[in-house]
């Protein structure tokens, strides 16, 4: 039942609150690069929603909020996408507090078919009682000693061994649908057999994605308000509150 969905209860409460108060209340999921954010946030989603007055609920991944890849390559930052460098934060703080005071606001969305950000067809919100926001660097939009953005942060944490396989398990049909798409990102790849896809998930992942989360995504693990630990099958095996 979504009622049973891992901190919905919790959440629940503590959103109802905001809601009474008339202030929007922000989730942050976080975790490392195909540690399965979207599916938690979707679920979460889902189990707030299931209520007898169900609030307004909104859902964005921060994909959006990526340098776009034009930016990126002029700044030399093409092998840096996804490092807190490659997020234009600023705008991010912009947003949140613009929904925040219940203003009408563009959250820009993500395409992983053209592996940019997809300037045609932002998230319009406008006073939502609950927006759920996934995706990497979380903690680095708040400000010391200002008020939080984000009120309840939730890291998804897992071994790194099974996040390497969901996230080849996710690249892979990506590489195989974009044979026949000229428009996708992965029609480059589209002579490519199967050793040669999964030879280049493994180089992006110990190239890329695991020195980021090593390096950086960690951090929202540290500044987390609650961890949520998943077994290689994605079931739940933890979860820890900090408050």
């Amino acid at each position: 039942m979504a009622g049973d969905f891992p901190l919905s209860g919790e959440l629940r409460a503590r959103a109802g609150a905001a809601r009474a108060a008339g202030t929007p209340f922000i989730i942050g999921v976080a975790g490392s690069v195909a540690v399965g954010k979207s599916t938690f946030a979707a679920g979460l989603r889902d189990a707030l929603a299931d209520n007898t007055d169900p609030p307004r609920i909104e859902s964005v991944a921060t994909d959006g909020f990526l340098f776009p890849n034009a930016i990126l390559e002029e700044r030399g930052l093409s092998l840096r996408k996804g490092f807190p460098e490659s997020y234009d934060v600023d705008a991010m703080r912009v947003a949140l507090a613009g929904v925040k005071a219940r203003r009408r606001v563009a959250l820009p969305r993500y395409s992983h078919v053209t592996y940019d950000v997809d300037a045609a067809d932002p998230l319009v919100v406008e006073g939502p009682d609950i927006l759920i926001l996934d995706g990497l660097h979380l903690a680095q939009i708040e400000r010391p000693g200002a008020a939080r953005l984000i009120d309840w942060l939730i890291y998804l944490d897992a071994e790194v061994g099974a996040i390497e396989t969901w996230f080849t398990e996710r690249l892979l049909p990506l590489m195989i649908a974009g044979r026949d798409d000229p428009a996708s990102f992965y029609h480059r790849f589209r002579d490519w057999g199967d050793a040669e896809r999964r030879d280049f998930a493994r180089r992006v992942w110990h190239g890329i994605n695991l020195p980021n989360l090593r390096e950086h995504i960690v951090k929202d693990r540290d500044a987390a308000d609650t961890i949520v630990t998943k077994n290689a099958d994605h079931s739940i095996a933890e979860i820890a509150s900090r408050r």
